[in-house]
């Protein structure tokens, strides 16, 4: 079986941390996004994918390459613009349904039937049960849907008892909504979705294709998802999504040791004797952390960083490459790779630095600043 993970998009919602990175190789406990779909992918028997790029593809075609070092068999389609998300499907259309260039899978669906997914989610959504509901509907296309506690962030599927999709409601103000159900952007189609597709413009599969399916009555259904999901597309959502992990929500393996409870380390780093670990955190491979500081609780630290004598990282996610000075202190923020904090630098709740900044000695950044790539920060009181 196939599956295509959309991966084209600009991730404005994310800026500045991808100024530099497109969405879907933004690190979620130190791995792509996307390393975790196909991951999951993986994990269900689904080794046939392609991704469609747009935005900063060497990015994704560098560390994937044709998918053989990840277990899968990736193939691209390239867009020389966006074509919407149910356009960038149908630009995708013969590598989805083609036998030329794919190995056979022993035991595979050889139905035409795929899957599609967002490349900036993160999931353990069952994909078997998933595909099992839509072939037993003897569906046209089925929507993995997540239960959700505030609507109005969301495009809302109303369903009836069997599961059928009846009608969307995009963002509803909650009084207004007829059902807590969210799209979540996993999809499982047949071949006769593309007939569904205009092929002129940027065709959108909320705006165009769904609702030509409930219109012409078509065997369109949704399924309510038990596991985890995340739309991390957001800056608080990236966020959340780590803090879930860290407290065990998600149910993703994370590499290295549990040298205590709720503390993960990986190889190759080292510590003083006197560093303070709050759990739960997550520290990569290769850091090292000086004399006195103090990590966690819901930090993690990023591959090859470097953390001072007496710094404080609470909250923070610190993505590779980056030095923390001595005595500074991250509170509940975001830092991009390659970045280096001065001895004494201050990075209040909400602030995201992007790759490769200098915040100068004794800097202070305040609370919800976001700063873009390669910029340096003054000892000063930091104004944007």
């Amino acid at each position: 079986m196939r599956a295509m993970i959309m991966a084209a998009g600009v991730g404005s919602r994310l800026e500045p941390l991808t100024i530099n990175v497109p969405k879907p190789m933004v690190p979620v406990v130190n791995k792509p996004a996307m390393e975790h779909i196909i991951a999951l992918l993986r994990g269900h028997r689904i080794t046939e994918v392609v991704a469609n790029l747009w935005y900063l593809p060497e990015h994704i075609e560098g560390r994937f390459g044709d998918g053989h070092d990840f277990g899968i068999r990736l193939r691209y389609s390239h867009e020389d613009e966006l074509h919407g998300t149910a356009g960038g499907m149908l630009l995708a259309r013969d590598l989805l349904l083609e036998s030329d260039g794919w190995e056979s899978t022993e035991g595979g669906d050889s139905s035409g039937t795929f899957i599609l997914m967002a490349g900036d989610a993160l999931t353990t959504a069952n994909l078997t049960r998933l595909i099992g509901f839509h072939k037993s509907r003897k569906a046209l296309a089925t929507i993995g849907l997540k239960r959700v506690e505030d609507v109005s962030g969301f495009g809302i599927v109303v369903t009836d008892d069997d599961g059928r999709i009846l009608r969307f409601q995009e963002k509803p103000r909650p009084e207004e909504a007829e059902s807590d159900l969210a799209n979540t952007m996993i999809y499982v189609f047949e071949p006769e979705i593309f007939e569904y597709i205009p092929s002129c413009g940027q065709p959108d599969f909320g705006r165009d294709t769904f609702p030509l399916l409930v219109q012409e009555n078509v065997p369109f259904y949704g399924l309510a998802l038990d596991e985890y999901w995340c739309d991390i597309g957001t800056l608080e959502k990236y966020h959340e999504s780590h803090r879930d992990i860290l407290d065990g929500k998600v149910g993703l393996p994370l590499p290295g040791e549990e040298v205590r409870c709720g503390v993960f380390v990986c190889d190759g780093t080292e510590f003083c004797h006197s560093v303070t670990l709050r759990p739960p955190v997550f520290i990569g491979e290769h850091v090292r952390v000086g004399k006195d500081a103090i990590i966690g609780p819901y930090s993690v630290i990023g591959d090859r960083c470097e953390v001072g004598d007496n710094a404080t990282v609470s909250g923070s996610i610190v993505w590779n490459n980056t030095r923390v000075g001595q005595g500074a202190r991250l509170v509940d923020c975001v830092v991009g790779s390659d970045c280096y904090l001065a001895a004494g630098a201050s990075l209040g709740e909400g602030v995201v630095l992007s790759d490769e900044c200098v915040v100068e000695e004794g800097s202070v950044i305040r609370q919800n600043v976001r700063i873009d790539p390669g910029r340096i920060v003054k000892r000063k009181v930091a104004r944007w």
